[in-house]
């Protein structure tokens, strides 16, 4: 179920899912341009995941692992995770496969988000405390929405650092220092 406020995570259900209808379903358009509005039994369609996740519950179908984390995939990630370009896979990867993998059932998509995001998270820290804007821009044309907004943590902090480094008041004094004592007499 998605947070109700969340823009991410509605976006992130807004993925598409390949599934197999194990029942026929009658009054449904799937696809717009098909003649007939119902879907056989053993139809193989895709379907935005918060549809394929009430389907699932109802046991009306069952999901494919999706594209994004197929085997040429898991292959990339495991060669150099910090170069392969999860955003034209999914924008939302991370929020997707941890979304799907207990839908379809495979253990090694999260052991796949997991061990990517290790290897990313110190690349993008990396980049964002040391290197200039005009080097990471190409860069940041790989990172995913979740990447996107710790990249720019990073940076907000790193600024805020160096703020705090070069100079600015180091010890405020109180207002209430100022003020003198009122004698009791």
């Amino acid at each position: 179920m998605a947070n109700y406020y969340n823009i991410d995570d509605i976006l992130a259900e807004e993925e598409f899912v390949p599934v197999v209808f194990h029942k026929a379903a009658n009054g449904v358009i799937i696809d717009p341009s098909s003649e007939t509005n119902s879907v056989e039994q053993g139809a193989k369609v895709e379907l935005p995941l918060w549809l394929a996740q009430d389907l699932y519950l109802r046991q009306a179908i069952s999901i494919s692992v999706p594209a994004c984390f197929n085997q040429r995939t898991r292959l990339e990630i495991q060669a150099d995770a910090a170069c392969v370009d999860l955003k034209s896979r999914s924008p939302y990867f991370y929020e997707f496969g941890c979304k799907i993998a207990p839908l379809v059932g495979d253990k090694t998509i999260e052991i796949l988000l997991l061990s990517a995001f290790k290897i990313r998270y110190k690349e993008i820290l990396t980049k964002a405390y040391t290197a200039a804007y005009t080097t990471t821009s190409k860069f940041l044309t790989l990172l995913t929405k979740e990447e996107s907004n710790l990249y720019e943590a990073a940076q907000v902090s790193m600024s805020a650092f160096k703020k705090w480094r070069m100079g600015g008041p180091r010890l405020q004094r109180a207002s209430v220092l100022g003020r003198k004592r009122r004698s009791f007499e």
